[in-house]
């Protein structure tokens, strides 16, 4: 995964705006040209063979548990 935190670059073909990001399939080879000056964070992993729902802070495994867990950010629960 590629995300951008600032500026604009392009990835894969497609052009990637501040707070947003790019997931990546398997190789072994990334090209990142800046449109603007920018900041990415590169991640790599290995596959956990689940479903990602992400949005803001929180990455889980469904819609469900994304709304959960803005219910028990806002409550205080953590």
């Amino acid at each position: 995964m590629v995300a951008v935190y600032e500026g604009q670059v392009r990835v894969a073909g497609g052009k990637i705006d501040a707070l947003s990001g790019v997931f990546l399939g398997a190789g072994d080879r990334v090209v990142v040209e800046a449109v603007t000056d920018a900041r990415v964070l590169l991640l790599a992993g290995r596959p956990i063979g689940e479903p990602v729902f992400w949005h803001g802070p929180f990455v889980m495994n469904s819609r469900d548990e994304i709304v959960q867990a803005f219910q028990d950010f806002q409550s205080g629960k953590f």
